[in-house]
């Protein structure tokens, strides 16, 4: 159901892009036919127990957070994370930028192996940086620092954005620069 989810909130980002607020808006700049059907991405989602991938995914859909199933990331299931990574077009780690120093070392670990593993390494990375509504978040380029992320990542797609779920239009924002890097990987696989 989450990546059901997930696939829903992708094409519904991409239609409002192109909609400009009326949805007669793209066949009258298009020229006579319904719009091309929008592309769909499998994205995981992966990032520790309480960073809020459940909430995040929850309000991102409407959903009641009842209604998605939890994506975990509790120690004993994040050995099994990379069962899910086949077919993957893209990442999403979402990471509570206001966790205690041994949650965010955790954290920093786990990225680094995703960013490092063979079926993720050249995919792009949406790293979100939830919670920025506590006092206690650190800020994008504190987490930038924290991370190592701009030498870890070097020659990769990655986008790090602070986010929380009281500013849904940043987390759109968010999403729709990482449908942009999935748009540009089409475009590359395409020219070769």
């Amino acid at each position: 159901m989450t990546w059901m989810c997930l696939r829903k909130v992708i094409v519904s980002i991409l239609e409002t892009e192109l909609e400009c607020g009326k949805p007669e808006c793209f066949r009258a700049l298009c020229c006579k036919g319904p719009p091309p059907a929008r592309p769909e991405y499998d994205l995981v989602c992966i990032g520790l127990t309480g960073s809020g991938k459940t909430s995040l995914l929850s309000k991102l859909c409407s959903e009641s957070p009842e209604n998605v199933v939890s994506t975990t990331g509790a120690d004993n299931i994040r050995k099994y994370w990379s069962r899910y990574y086949q077919g993957s077009q893209g990442v999403i780690f979402v990471l509570d930028s206001a966790s205690s120093e041994d949650d965010l070392e955790t954290a920093r670990n786990e990225l680094h192996s995703a960013l490092q593993h063979p079926q993720l390494c050249t995919l792009p990375f949406l790293i979100l940086a939830n919670h920025q509504d506590k006092p206690a978040a650190r800020s994008v380029q504190e987490v930038k620092k924290y991370f190592e992320l701009e030498p870890l990542a070097r020659g990769k797609r990655w986008i790090l954005q602070p986010c929380s779920l009281d500013d849904m239009e940043a987390l759109k924002d968010s999403f729709s620069q990482l449908i942009n890097l999935l748009e540009e990987k089409d475009h590359e696989a395409v020219r070769m």
